[in-house]
């Protein structure tokens, strides 16, 4: 055969590749949304999907699929392909034998053991390497957690987690704040029991530990995928912690204090925010950003319900995918639980909703049509539009009245401040598994916080992530970088947002929200940023909480 031959038969080969990988991807696609479908009808309490379908047949059906189509994934010749298009068969394989493998259900805990969720619970003897008996502990650590979370009693009321810690950042007596933080003890126990060596939490540090380097990364390097060094991103969380240490007075506060002191601005404003406006100012907020949420498929679900995940969160209710010439937007459902209104609130409501519309703006092929390939930049990108409630131009547009630059960004920061202290907890108890978390935690925050020292509470285990998917808080952390660095970006490239901009979605989707795992996150950030990331936009933004000039 001669060359013309040969590579007529290579155009061939690779058309008839790329036409197979095609209708494969379109499988995929499906098999995604059948398993979101799964996975939002069991988070609503719901026994049958929208069409009527069990979920033990639901599953069964999922499973079927995934199966075929990982035997026609493995089947496909990669040789004659496009690098793009070995690129989008590895990722399907990597999802395949990761986030899909198994059922959209997870076995649920021996009955003798998930209905003990006792306050001094001491975990039985474990084998190191026994990562079955990890995963069945973390869930019933993660369901005691949920259960204490809703169950928190204060002189006789029963009240969720969410409603204590708000009633603590509004309650002018010392001695009731103190009262209300310490009824959140029975939640610290049911994570770190008596703190002693067999406690749940610190028995999961070991056994994670036990797994290896390779199958326990370090938070650090967790978040390489934004191309920062290990060393550089916990020199980033000392500064940040020091700089916030620097600009706070030094006298000792209690921790029920910490959170009275952080929400000034939320008390000044609560009055203009109550629980059932929660949602209709996240509306008509982002409506001024060019993001109509109820045409962009964003549903919620924000009503308490027993078995409910304590935790906020987003999720793909549908993928994105073309009918014919037509895109269809993928949809999202929102899950969080609000017994109160106030600017906390809102600003998680509001943050929710940007990963609702992210996903909304994701426009790529079956194989990428998916969250970004870090979670740094997700939950950044979901704080561009959420961290404008601390702006007081915004709180005047939006609230009809605001507090000073100095109070809001204290506001802001407090709370990104507690983020940035439990990663770097994370990180020191993943370099030293043995160590008291109780001690590393009081070590971190009565130095960078203030706040007095309690080694005797538990009190760093109010957050779920701890439990539920180790090393995340790092993605806050450094998310709290990123975003600072890509709000600054964006009003020097396209103009301030705070007050409103019609054309802030569209524009923000054509270049940063619609790639998906498109892009590798490190190129996407350089070149969205102009150049590497940098913590300064950060320091430059807390140096406002010093300004003391009324902002609006």
């Amino acid at each position: 055969m001669g060359a013309a031959g040969c590579a007529g038969h290579r155009v061939e080969a690779r058309a008839a590749a790329a036409g197979r990988l095609a209708g494969i991807e379109t499988s995929y696609g499906e098999l995604r949304s059948l398993r979101d479908t799964l996975d939002i009808t069991r988070a609503r309490g719901l026994e049958r999907t929208p069409n009527g379908d069990a979920l033990e047949a639901g599953d069964r059906r999922f499973e079927d699929a995934r199966v075929r189509i990982r035997r026609m994934v493995a089947d496909v010749d990669s040789l004659p392909l496009r690098a793009a298009d070995r690129r989008a068969l590895l990722t399907m394989e990597r999802a395949l034998d990761t986030d899909l493998a198994g059922t959209a259900s997870e076995p649920a805990a021996p009955d003798a053991a998930n209905d003990r969720c006792d306050a001094g619970q001491r975990t039985p003897d474990m084998a190191i390497g026994d990562t079955a008996a990890a995963r069945t502990l973390r869930r019933h650590v993660y369901d005691c957690f949920g259960r204490a979370a809703s169950q928190i009693v204060v002189d006789g009321d029963t009240i969720d987690r969410l409603t204590t810690l708000a009633r603590i950042a509004g309650a002018p007596d010392p001695a009731y704040r103190q009262r209300l933080f310490l009824a959140l003890e029975p939640l610290w126990r049911a994570v770190n029991g008596d703190d002693g060596v067999r406690s749940p939490y610190r028995t999961l540090l070991r056994l994670t530990a036990a797994q290896g380097a390779g199958a326990n990364p370090s938070p650090l390097e967790r978040a390489a995928d934004v191309g920062v060094a290990p060393a550089t991103l916990e020199r980033w969380l000392v500064t940040i912690l020091d700089a916030w240490r620097a600009a706070t007075p030094d006298s000792a506060v209690e921790p029920w204090d910490y959170y009275y002191m952080a929400a000034e601005a939320d008390r000044r404003l609560s009055a203009r925010i109550p629980r059932d406006s929660l949602l209709a100012v996240t509306e008509r907020y982002y409506m001024t950003l060019g993001a109509d949420i109820t045409a962009l498929g964003v549903h919620y679900d924000l009503e308490p319900r027993a078995g409910k995940d304590p935790v906020a969160n987003t999720t793909f209710g549908s993928r994105g995918h073309a009918v014919g010439d037509r895109w269809v937007r993928a949809e999202s459902w929102v899950f969080a639980t609000y017994e109160t209104g106030g600017l906390g609130n809102l600003d998680e409501l509001v943050h929710e909703t940007g990963h609702g519309i992210h996903l909304s703006a994701i426009h790529e092929r079956p194989a990428y049509e998916d969250w970004p390939d870090s979670d740094p930049l997700t939950e950044a990108i979901a704080d561009i539009p959420a961290l404008s409630v601390y702006e007081p131009l915004w709180q005047w547009r939006f609230l009809g009245d605001s507090v000073t630059t100095a109070v809001a960004t204290r506001a802001k920061y407090a709370s990104i401040m507690l983020d940035i202290a439990w990663g770097l907890l994370e990180v020191r108890l993943h370099d030293h598994p043995d160590a008291d978390p109780n001690q590393v935690w009081t070590d971190i925050t009565s130095r960078y916080l203030h706040i007095a020292p309690h080694p005797a509470l538990s009190w760093w285990a109010m957050r779920g992530q701890l439990i539920d998917a180790p090393g995340y808080m790092m993605n806050y952390a450094l998310g709290a970088v990123i975003v600072t660095a890509i709000r600054e970006r964006i009003r020097v490239v396209h103009g301030s947002f705070a007050g409103g901009d019609q054309t802030w979605y569209p524009w923000l989707s054509a270049h940063l929200l619609r790639y998906g795992l498109a892009r590798p996150t490190r190129d996407l950030l350089r070149e969205f940023l102009g150049g590497p990331l940098s913590a300064d936009p950060l320091l430059r933004d807390l140096a406002r909480m010093r300004t003391t000039a009324r902002g609006r």
